[in-house]
C-alpha cells in the first residue's frame, strides 16, 4: 500500500475479517512501536504454519507496520529501502531472475526461491533487481 494508506491496511479486507486470537497475542507481543519486521513476520508464520499471506492479512487488519524487508526495499525509515544495485549480476542469477518474471515483474516469492536455490542472500537477488531495472511486486505479506 502506498504512503497515505499507513494505518488504513484493514481497508484491503472485507469488513467482517477476523483473526485468530492466539495470533494476534503472537503478532502483538512481537510488535514495536506498531512495527513488526518482515523476518518476524516470516518466522511466526513457521511457527504457526501459516502462509506469509495470513500474516500479511492479519497485520493488516491490526494496522500494523511491516519494516526491515528482507529484499531491503522498504521499511527502512527515511532512507526507505537500503538495497542498492548490483555491481554486477552473475549470468546464473540473471536467467533465473528473467525465467521468472510475470508481467515483468519478480514476485517476493519467486526472489526469495532464487535466493534458496543458488544459495546466496535474499537482498543479492534484489540489488540484481535494481540492475535489471526490474520491480519486485507483489510482497509475500501483501505490504505492497
Amino acid at each position: 500500500m502506498a504512503h497515505e494508506d499507513k494505518g488504513k491496511y484493514f481497508k484491503k479486507h472485507p469488513p467482517d475479517s477476523k483473526i485468530d486470537e492466539d495470533l494476534k497475542q503472537e503478532i502483538l507481543k512481537q510488535t514495536k512501536d506498531n512495527n513488526i519486521s518482515c523476518k518476524t513476520a516470516e518466522e511466526i508464520a513457521g511457527n504457526k504454519r501459516l502462509t506469509l499471506g495470513e500474516i500479511g492479512k492479519a497485520i493488516d487488519i491490526l494496522n500494523i507496520n511491516i519494516v526491515e524487508c528482507q529484499l531491503g526495499i522498504f521499511g527502512y525509515g527515511e532512507t526507505k529501502k537500503i538495497v542498492k544495485p548490483a555491481k554486477d549480476a552473475a549470468p546464473e542469477l540473471q536467467e533465473k531472475i528473467a525465467s521468472s518474471l510475470k508481467d515483468g515483474k519478480l514476485s517476493c516469492a519467486a526472489a526469495w526461491e532464487i535466493a534458496e536455490k543458488l544459495m546466496i542472500p535474499r537482498m543479492k537477488v534484489c540489488a540484481a533487481c535494481e540492475v535489471m531495472q526490474i520491480k519486485i511486486k507483489p510482497c509475500q505479506l501483501g505490504a505492497f
